[in-house]
């Protein structure tokens, strides 16, 4: 390990006790441009950048060419510092934005309608829904061929724990096939709703899709 590799273990050790706290505008700078540039002292580049642009938000709000300019700053790094301020826009544009409820099945099919369009292949989604049925988010859980899938249970567990959902609704297409349950269908979530009990999780709805149609399991008395 070099000198340098020793300075950023430290930094990323102080990083991950305190966050930020303490860190002056130029440590910060020096901070994010490790993971840009790996092999530097990124300390010389993080000064020059501040007697460059006088301050750190001026830094920030740069553009990629006008970065470049400073001596150090390679096209990777400039990239970098220019996302800062458009990641925070759309942080701040996402994170007041109202939440998605699911109050009926047809609330939730409307979604994955649309979510399954032009799709040639089985697609599988989960939609973890919080304790107000609003949506946390929705993943992909499996992608196949024409007209099978595989979808592991276990990585839908974990998800629900890590993303501290209270229920769940999965949903897929039949791309090709007709919109009836098939035995495989009945056997996952039969599966899937004893695996999510034993966590407190309530899977309130297997959706499936083609084209424009849905079938709702809960609605049909299968859940």
């Amino acid at each position: 390990m070099g000198v340098h590799d020793g300075h950023r273990q430290r930094m990323k050790e102080r990083y991950s006790e305190t966050g930020l706290q303490g860190f002056n505008d130029c440590n910060v700078l020096e901070f994010l441009l490790f993971y840009a540039v790996p092999r530097k002292d990124t300390n010389e580049m993080a000064h020059a950048l501040m007697e460059h642009f006088g301050s750190l938000p001026a830094v920030l709000e740069a553009n990629k060419e006008e970065l470049m300019l400073v001596d150090g700053i390679g096209e990777n790094a400039a990239i970098l510092l220019s996302l800062i301020p458009q990641i925070n826009r759309r942080y701040m544009e996402r994170k007041d934005e109202p939440k998605v409820a699911i109050r009926r099945s047809k609330d939730a099919a409307d979604y994955f309608i649309s979510k399954f369009a032009y799709e040639g292949k089985e697609v599988a989604y989960a939609m973890y829904l919080d304790t107000k049925h609003e949506v946390i988010c929705t993943k992909e859980i499996g992608r196949g061929t024409i007209d099978s899938i595989s979808i592991d249970t276990r990585d839908i567990v974990e998800s629900c724990l890590s993303l501290h959902a209270e229920s769940i609704i999965i949903a897929h297409n039949h791309p090709n096939a007709p919109i009836e349950m098939s035995m495989e269908d009945e056997f996952f979530t039969k599966t899937l709703t004893a695996a999510l009990r034993a966590i407190g999780v309530n899977f309130i709805d297997h959706i499936i899709v083609s084209g424009k149609k849905y079938r709702s399991m809960t609605d049909i008395g299968v859940m």
